[in-house]
């Protein structure tokens, strides 16, 4: 069982910076890839970022290259996402998702835990 719970969304104004947080429960966060997805109303669901388990490895779609960085603290449990140069169509709610088996980064299905999620309104 892997809890993991989302803190940092908000609103902010384009061109800005926001950094979002994902706690982790449990005792085997390093054996974990993390994911961050995103989901707009009306739309489906986007991979953001993911990272290995010794945050050696990352991975971002085109979207958000050069503007987002995915890290990782395996002391502290926790997964972080830095979003700079906002745009307002990066409003959504973003999650934070776990998997224990190497895969696809990008595809939801991979993963085995989700976050509830927290809401980012950039505004224009």
């Amino acid at each position: 069982q892997v809890q993991l719970v989302e803190s940092g969304g908000g609103l902010v104004q384009a061109g800005g910076s926001l950094r979002l947080s994902c706690l982790a429960s449990g005792h085997t966060f390093s054996s974990y890839f993390m994911g961050w997805f995103r989901q707009a109303p009306g739309k489906e669901r986007e991979f953001v970022a993911a990272i290995s388990r010794s945050g050696g490895i990352t991975s971002y779609p085109d979207s958000v290259k050069g503007r987002f960085t995915i890290s990782r603290d395996n002391a502290k449990n926790t997964v972080y996402l830095q979003m700079n140069s906002l745009k307002p169509e990066d409003t959504a709610v973003y999650y934070c998702a776990a998997r224990y088996y190497s895969g696809s980064d990008s595809r939801p299905e991979e993963y085995d835990y989700w976050g509830q999620g927290t809401q980012v309104t950039v505004s224009s």
